[in-house]
């Protein structure tokens, strides 16, 4: 008869045994890795959806500030700064005509759209000649393209 302790090194070393296994395979490690790539990839698109929205109302908040300033110079200077001017007259006053009769710092800087494009200033606006049109290129940066926004679309 065998003894208790070759009848457990001869049950460990039968191929009947069952083995614990530890660790991962190389393959499983992989399509863990996808999944996580696939996850990050999703993640991030919905990201960049997010961030454009934020950028628009980035402008929005823009436009409201630009036009309350340019409210403000209006009511100093008895009119609006021309296309000339530009915005600049919110920071620095005005060496060329229509002269402000009363002019004052409103803005420290006059802001760039979230794609680091300057507004285009217009007076008169093209849809509202009465008031002044701010216009931001959008992403591309291009004018005229669709991806352009106006302070004077609805």
């Amino acid at each position: 008869m065998k003894t208790t302790f070759q009848n457990t090194v001869s049950a460990r070393l039968s191929p009947s045994s069952h083995h614990v296994r530890s660790g991962f395979t190389l393959l499983e490690m992989v399509i863990v890795l996808g999944i996580i790539a696939m996850i990050m990839g999703g993640a991030i698109f919905t990201m960049q959806k997010i961030s454009d929205s934020g950028a628009i109302t980035v402008v929005d908040g823009d436009f409201s500030s630009i036009n309350n300033g340019l409210q403000s110079y209006k009511t100093n200077a008895g009119h609006y700064p021309s296309e000339q001017q530009g915005l600049k007259a919110l920071v620095e006053k005005p060496g060329s005509a229509p002269r402000p009769r009363r002019w004052t710092q409103i803005m420290d800087k006059v802001p760039r759209d979230p794609w680091d494009n300057e507004y285009i200033y217009k007076y008169p606006g093209s849809k509202d000649r009465s008031r002044p049109e701010l216009i931001s290129l959008g992403k591309d940066g291009l004018e005229g393209t669709e991806d352009d926004m106006s302070s004077q679309d609805e």
